[in-house]
């Protein structure tokens, strides 16, 4: 079996660890859980993104990149920030509107990575892509880090203004997708029916 078709690679061990711990950040963000609670969410939260980064750095090393792990590996990204986001809602630790910016946005292009690969398009994440992953990590890390383990009062401001320029990243790379996605598309000799 060459390393294109193995299934079981480190790289997409790692993005099968971000499906496996948003179980348990679910149960840890639950209203009321508890601080020590929250620190296990956290942790696993920022080992979860820790794997993101890594896994594609890993697999170019190891050239061990398959076709399961491009498909699964922005999947697997785009579950843990949704888990994330909609658990701090009840919080009172990220507005409903901003999740929602964020999460339509996923979608979406979830939806035109659908429509990409089927017609035997990979887009390749991007700088801005990698940018906007990285301030949507580093801005829920820091949302769901317990304020009460930590004596600084600005915690929970400074995560809602990380959070808002991930936002804007966010907005901002889907457009450029998009625009990427529209080239690639009819370049490939296919026009979008709608």
């Amino acid at each position: 079996m060459t390393p294109q078709h193995t299934v079981i690679t480190l790289p997409n061990l790692l993005t099968a660890y971000r499906f496996a711990v948003v179980p348990i950040i679910l149960l840890c963000l639950q209203p009321g859980a508890g601080v020590w609670a929250g620190l296990i969410a956290f942790i696993l939260f920022l080992t979860g993104a820790l794997s993101d980064l890594a896994d594609g750095y890993v697999a170019r090393m190891m050239r061990s990149e398959t076709v399961l792990g491009k498909l699964i590996d922005p999947l697997a990204d785009k579950v843990l920030i949704v888990a994330a986001l909609i658990m701090l809602i009840p919080l009172d630790r990220v507005a409903a509107w901003v999740a929602f910016v964020i999460i339509a946005r996923e979608l979406v292009i979830t939806g035109f990575r659908g429509v990409a690969a089927d017609a035997g398009i990979i887009i390749a994440a991007d700088r801005l892509g990698k940018i906007k992953s990285i301030f949507q990590y580093t801005a829920l890390c820091v949302l769901i880090f317990p304020a009460a383990l930590l004596s600084w009062p600005y915690l929970q401001e400074f995560g809602e203004i990380l959070l808002l320029i991930a936002m804007v990243l966010t907005v901002w790379s889907g457009v450029d997708y998009f625009v990427r996605f529209r080239r690639l598309y009819l370049a490939a000799g296919s026009s979008p029916s709608r």
